[in-house]
């Protein structure tokens, strides 16, 4: 059975996606085992994927799955990283951090990548609940947080849930968003 890949269903790379590009590219080591959560296009990790030791990205869109995998990345179909087995050193995440209030829903591949339910934060909490389980002990997580989904809220969140946190990169897009690289480490 042949899946026809759907362009138009999957995140194209725009300033949230070159910003984690840009961080990442300045974090990552040789040595790193590297998780790209929410891989869309594959736009970052086919850009990574010869910086370090080992890359794999998840994506529960499948043509976003297809999309990336189509261009050299190795995915997994899944949410978030369930079903993955660490330890990764590096983990990256571009989440979808809309504030999208459930009427405005209209259940399609692509709202996967945007609707962050009706904070913005929705997905970023689960990520950070479920996140420890692959990260190795030492490592980092490099996350995009946006002035949309309230940064300071989404930093107290950040805390709360055992992490410390310092900002790596930072833009101002078009209509004043402010986009956060924010590199997270376990609370020692």
């Amino acid at each position: 059975m042949h899946f026809q890949i759907d362009q138009g269903q999957v995140y194209q790379p725009a300033e949230d996606t070159f910003l984690l590009l840009e961080a990442a590219s300045q974090e990552i080591q040789v040595h790193d085992r590297v998780l790209e959560v929410g891989v869309g296009s594959g736009y970052i990790s086919s850009h990574l994927r010869s910086l370090c030791r080992f890359l794999v990205a998840t994506d529960r869109n499948p043509h976003a799955a297809g999309m990336a995998y189509s261009s050299g990345v190795p995915v997994v179909l899944t949410d978030l990283s369930a079903g993955l087995v660490g330890p990764f050193d590096l983990i990256l995440f571009n989440p979808p951090y809309l504030p999208t209030d459930p009427a405005e829903r209209i259940d399609d591949w692509l709202e996967l990548a945007l609707d962050g339910g009706c904070t913005g934060r929705d997905v970023i909490a689960r990520f950070l609940q479920e996140i420890p389980e692959v990260l190795a002990p030492k490592g980092r997580v490099l996350l995009l947080i946006s002035s949309l989904t309230g940064m300071r809220e989404t930093a107290q969140m950040i805390q709360v849930t055992g992490w410390n946190y310092c900002e790596v990169a930072r833009d101002v897009v078009d209509g004043g968003e402010i986009l956060q690289i924010l590199r997270l480490e376990r609370k020692k």
